[in-house]
C-alpha cells in the first residue's frame, strides 16, 4: 500500500521491534523500551535530508573540510501525552535540538482534539519541526497540531508516528499536503471507536501502564 508522500520505513528491525510492541503481553518496561529503539531508527530516516555545510577541523594528522548540519538547530513537537514516547529516542539521536509541547486530547463521543497547552520556540519559520505521535488514526490530533505549529509560524514540518491508518493518512495528506509523514508501517483500517486495527491498542496507556 503506497501513498503519496508517505515513507515506511521498512527496516527488519524495525519490523521485528514493531511486532514485539503489538503483543498483547508485552509489559510497560518492554514497551517503552523498544518504542525508544524505534524511534531512534524513525529520527535517522526522517532527518536523511538535513542540509549540511562543510567546516574547517583539524584531526590528529591534519587540517580538513568536514561535513557539519547546516542552519538553525531542528524541532521536535510531540503531541502530549503519547508523543513524549518517541521523544526520548528522538532527543537521544539529535541531542541539541529544541522541543515544543503540542498539548491535546480526543473527545470520546466526537474523536476531535481539543487543545490544553502549547509551548513552542519562538523561531519555529526558521527550523525544520518534526511533530511526533505514535498513532497517525483518524489525524485528528495530528492535523491540530500542524495547524497549530503552523499558526506559531512553523513553514517546514514533518510527521513522524510508529502506526498509521489509511484513513489517518488520507486525512492528513488533505489537510496538510505540504507535509510528509514517516511512519513504520500501515495498518488495515479503523474500528468504530478510532483505534488502529490491528494495531497495539492505546499507545499511551502502553506506554505509562494506565487504562
Amino acid at each position: 500500500m503506497a501513498f503519496e508522500g508517505v515513507t515506511v520505513v521498512d527496516h527488519p528491525l524495525v519490523a521485528h521491534k514493531l511486532t514485539l510492541m503489538r503483543r498483547q503481553e508485552t509489559s510497560t518496561k518492554s514497551f517503552r523500551a523498544l518504542l525508544k529503539e524505534i524511534s531512534l531508527l524513525l529520527a535517522y530516516e526522517a532527518t536523511r535530508d538535513l542540509e549540511l555545510m562543510k567546516v574547517e577541523i583539524e584531526t590528529p594528522l591534519t587540517t580538513t573540510m568536514a561535513p557539519t548540519l547546516a542552519g538553525k538547530k531542528l524541532v521536535f513537537a510531540p503531541i502530549l501525552r503519547a508523543g513524549m514516547g518517541l521523544l526520548e529516542g528522538m532527543l537521544e539521536l539529535v541531542p541539541s535540538a529544541r522541543v515544543a509541547h503540542v498539548g491535546l486530547y480526543r473527545d470520546p463521543k466526537t474523536l476531535t482534539a481539543v487543545e490544553y497547552y502549547f509551548k513552542a520556540p519562538e523561531d519555529l519559520s526558521e527550523r525544520l519541526v518534526i511533530v511526533l505521535d505514535p498513532m497517525l488514526a483518524t489525524a485528528n490530533s495530528a492535523t491540530a497540531a500542524i495547524e497549530r505549529l503552523k499558526e506559531a509560524g512553523a513553514q517546514n514540518l514533518r510527521f513522524v508516528c510508529l502506526l498509521a491508518a489509511p484513513e489517518g493518512i488520507a486525512k492528513l495528506r488533505g489537510d496538510h499536503p505540504d507535509v510528509p509523514v514517516f511512519t513504520a508501517a500501515i495498518d488495515d483500517h479503523l474500528n468504530e471507536h478510532g483505534y488502529i486495527v490491528p494495531g497495539l491498542g492505546d499507545a499511551g496507556d502502553r506506554i505509562y501502564g494506565t487504562k
